[in-house]
């Protein structure tokens, strides 16, 4: 096996030697339009050993042609001659490899030289070679031949006159070395039309376009195949690499694999592949369990599209291993050496631990489960039709009734010229022109940072500079910035980081909207190396607890300048985690109305070497400096004994909230109908597991009539007398039971918790009564996970399948989830009252569940609205953890009066909260409302 550093040596070389071929090749193409910088590597083509070394094309006319008097002179008649090229020996049609098409062209203009192709369906006009041609010279243009290629069509001219052509002939090389890339597509599809390895069969909403083995018509937005392997549907168990090369109209977009083992076609256990039309993709996926069949959906809209190569390829795990050791070289060293010890000690881990552990930071190597579309597709069909033309800047501008100053406080020190100026362009080219650049060198030894400096300074008057004498570090240096500041607002700015055009007009239409905020923050992305965005995070709006586990706030922050100078601006001793203590050092002064989110892209973090955009373990000193700055916040701030420690990812916070010495009597309603086996274990799994001592268990009996049931229930309450059994005989009525138990309960805190759970971590009742405890907090969640340790329950979000739905819902259980929130305390807008804590004069002040009009559905979605509408905020946790069987004893909605209730119990919810399922303010507009993964 390959250290990576053979690796870096090995790309060293292949980039080396197309170096050394570029200039050559640029003769060859006769155009300085054809960037040739693309190694052969991408193609990802099989070369095979040739047959000839070169045959002679003879021209046959076809359109608008006529043969000149002289030898080899033409007559284009029209705007598109066209000549089949037929070779001496028909039987080069059919050896598959590279190979040059040359000729000699000689006109008196500048023209279009095209190339056609034919592997089956006549030519199509996706299949097409086009060279910008000077009038004369040598052509030499590279082609891959498939083994199903029928005829190569040459259109010489694009307008009518003379001509002459000669010496046309295919030449055989083993590869062309680099090709223009907007080549690329067609070569690659070329390239791999042999080499689709599974049978497609039609299934849906597709039919062939033109009887042709490759081409393809969607009729609807749900069209998919059915795959078969070498006659067989079944897909064994283990990793595989995906291949896949589409072409369609739009240029981005997402395919995706369903594997169904045992429970149908579902959302739980699909593999999505982002497509780029013409490009090959190659993603990883591990099959935890054997597939009894494959279902392809390539694309979610109708029309036209090509399949290019679809492979399924099995891999051993050390071939896997090599893979993830490929990509590896993307990443800087010490990314590198952290998925390195990953991979190490994936030994012990499920491969569907190990591909959900390794998603989270290196999605771009896997087949993901959420089936996001490509965020490139979301910046050019989403984000740019929201973007406003400079016209509707000006007439914005013009009708503003408050046009704030705001000043952008940006430390440097040592930043790389290019990305420094990339910084400074972008403030530059804002929309929004009442800015200042407030700059602060940190006494920079790097000659080049003052030059630089100096330069934008005499370029812009809104620039301003102050040289430090003495380095001081991030926080000394941003005072320093503060303090020649002039604005109403304060933009917090990285010195190698990038504004889009609008970012500041945003932030100034939001403050006239909003004239109490003080705090504006905005969503973000990340620039790669090359500029190219990616890893967009969308934010929820002000979420307190969510802030004390993660500094998700970040870029793009904005502050009333007044503020930060009442608590003096950044403070020494938290670099590294300086904008969270600024914050939280604001939060006594400010309330959560004044906190204002933006839910569009308004920074671009970009990931060069050493920095936290590019993975958190880049500053191990950050984590301890969010600790210190939580413990100061808190020890300020809070009650006494919150403790703070680390989260379980890097730079992420778990705080403990103090629970007093008398614990306050907890009543744990359980609702339940015979099934003695699910019960007993959801009972005895809380007496048996749990740490918290002060609780009882109210069995709420609705009817049970086994045998075994009702001998549990005497049982169970002569082993323990915190256990009583109270009977409901009355019709199921879920809100009803409860709110029945709610009355014979003895506890200060109400827990309403299902009878098919059962407890995994001991301390999950402590957990979430130390949070149920405070006096700002409503309903607790908890997290509950399904008997195959996927997600059941992460939070409820609004809106969601139209009523609610479940967060990350199906995700393996180690999944950190969208920007780590699986392992993040935050406030949500709901959690499931299959395991629910509220303190009881909460639950009595909103008069409990709503038993007239939600009798099973939505009751618990309908009374965490109800509390959060009386100003509490709800609360989720992962820290207390259960499995959930979810309705094993109730069964599911599948008959008609079942139905008919459901439906009724949607449309109350729709009318009641219409405007709160609309926009739940903890998830972004800019996520799906269709699935439950945090996809765009």
């Amino acid at each position: 096996m390959q250290s990576p550093q053979e690796y870096e040596s090995l790309i060293y070389q292949l980039n080396l030697q197309i170096n050394q071929q570029r200039s050559t090749l640029q003769r060859i193409y006769n155009s300085p339009s054809w960037r040739l910088t693309h190694p052969l590597r991408k193609l990802g083509g099989i070369f095979h050993k040739h047959l000839f070394r070169r045959t002679k094309l003879d021209l046959v006319p076809v359109h608008h042609l006529e043969k000149g008097e002289i030898e080899h002179r033409w007559m284009a008649l029209g705007n598109d001659p066209q000549f089949f090229l037929q070779p001496h020996n028909p039987a080069v049609m059919r050896q598959r490899g590279w190979a040059l098409l040359e000729f000699t062209l000689s006109c008196n203009a500048p023209t279009i030289i095209q190339v056609f192709i034919d592997v089956g369906d006549g030519f199509q006009d996706d299949l097409v070679l086009t060279l910008p041609f000077d009038g004369s010279g040598f052509c030499s243009i590279p082609l891959y031949l498939p083994g199903t290629l029928r005829s190569l069509r040459l259109d010489p001219l694009n307008r009518p006159g003379d001509f002459s052509l000669t010496k046309v002939q295919l030449k055989r090389v083993e590869h062309p070395g680099v090709f223009p890339p907007e080549h690329e597509g067609v070569l690659s599809y070329l390239a791999s039309l042999d080499e689709i390895n599974c049978q497609l069969v039609p299934l849906h909403q597709i039919s062939r376009n033109l009887q042709s083995k490759y081409h393809w018509e969607s009729h609807g937005e749900d069209p998919h195949f059915l795959l078969s392997f070498n006659g067989h549907s079944r897909l064994e168990p283990g990793w595989y690499r995906i291949d896949l090369l589409q072409h369609g109209k739009k240029k981005r977009g997402s395919a995706k694999l369903y594997f169904d083992t045992g429970a149908g076609f579902n959302e739980a256990e699909t593999a999505a592949i982002p497509l780029v039309s013409g490009i090959l993709q190659q993603r990883l996926f591990h099959c935890e369990k054997p597939a009894l069949s494959v279902r392809f959906d390539p694309k979610e809209t109708q029309g036209h599209f090509r399949i290019e190569r679809l492979q399924l390829v099995h891999l051993t795990a050390e071939q896997a291993r090599e893979l993830m050791l490929q990509r590896l070289m993307v990443h800087n060293k010490q990314t590198r050496q952290q998925l390195l010890q990953t991979l190490e000690n994936a030994a012990a881990m499920s491969g569907q631990d190990v591909q959900a552990l390794l998603e989270s930071g290196y999605g771009d190597s896997f087949a993901t489960r959420q089936g996001s579309i490509a965020y490139q597709e979301w910046i050019e069909d989403v984000e740019a039709i929201g973007l406003p033309s400079v016209e509707q800047v000006q007439a914005q501008l013009e009708t503003m009734a408050h046009k704030p100053l705001i000043s952008i406080v940006m430390p440097v020190y040592n930043t790389d010229e290019i990305y420094l100026k990339a910084c400074i362009d972008s403030v530059l080219s804002q929309s929004y022109p009442y800015w200042e650049l407030c700059i602060a060198d940190d006494a920079s030894p790097k000659p080049h940072i003052k030059q630089v400096l100096q330069a934008y300074e005499r370029q812009d008057s809104r620039i301003k500079v102050v040289y430090r004498e003495k380095n001081g570090h991030i926080s000394l240096a941003s005072n320093s910035a503060l303090d020649i500041a002039q604005g109403e607002f304060v933009a917090l700015l990285d010195h190698d980081d990038a504004l889009p055009m609008h970012a500041l007009f945003f932030m100034a239409e939001a403050i006239n909207e909003k004239p109490a905020a003080q705090i504006l923050y905005s969503d973000e992305d990340k620039l790669d190396k090359n500029g190219q965005r990616f890893e967009p995070h969308f934010k929820s709006d002000w979420n307190p607890d969510l802030f004390y586990s993660q500094n998700y706030v970040s870029h793009l922050g904005v502050y009333k300048r007044d503020l930060l100078q009442r608590i003096k601006g950044f403070r020494t001793g938290v670099e590294g985690s300086q904008d969270q203590d600024l914050l939280l050092r604001c939060l006594p002064h400010v309330k959560g109305e004044n906190i204002i989110h933006i839910p569009r892209v308004l920074y671009h973090w970009r990931t060069v070497e050493g920095s936290t955009a590019l993975a958190s373990g880049e500053k191990s000193y950050t984590t301890e400096a969010g600790i210190k700055a939580l413990r100061d916040h808190f020890a300020q701030n809070g009650p006494k004994g919150i403790e703070v420690e680390a989260g379980i990812v890097p730079n992420t916070y778990r705080v403990r909230w103090p629970i007093p010495k008398k614990q306050p009597l907890v009543s744990l309603l359980i609702p339940t109908r015979d099934r003695r086996s699910l019960t007993e274990v959801a009972v005895r799994s809380i007496l048996e597991k749990t740490t918290y001592s002060n609780y009882e268990i109210l069995i709420l009996d609705n009817g049970s009539i086994e045998p075994e049931t009702l001998e549990f229930f005497e049982l169970i309450q002569k082993e323990d007398g915190r256990v009583r059994v109270l009977r409901y005989d009355y019709p199921f009525n879920y809100s009803a039971i409860n709110n029945f138990g709610e009355q014979h309960a003895k506890g200060s805190i109400i827990g309403l918790v299902n009878n098919d759970v059962e407890v995994i971590s001991p301390e999950w009742l402590a957990e979430m009564v130390s949070h149920a405890i405070r006096p700002e907090i409503g309903c607790v969640g908890a997290k509950l996970y399904f008997s195959n340790n996927t997600l059941q329950h992460g939070g409820v979000i609004m809106g969601l399948g139209g009523v609610a739905g479940h967060s990350h819902k199906h995700f393996p259980r180690n999944h950190p989830g969208y920007f780590h929130r699986l392992v993040l305390t935050q406030n949500l807008s709901g959690v499931t009252a299959a395991c629910l804590l509220i303190r009881r004069d909460i639950y009595r002040k909103v008069n409990g569940l709503d038993e007239s009009n939600l009798k099973v559905a939505f009751n618990d979605v309908d009374f965490c609205l109800k509390v959060r509408a009386e100003g509490y905020r709800n609360l989720w946790t992962p820290y207390a953890e259960l499995y959930h069987y979810e309705s094993i004893s109730r069964g599911q909605e599948d008959n008609p009066e079942k139905i008919a209730r459901f439906n009724g119990e949607v449309n109350f919810m729709k009318e009641k909260w219409g405007d709160f399922l609309k926009c739940d303010p903890f998830y972004s507009q800019n996520l799906t409302k269709d699935r439950e993964d945090f996809s765009l």
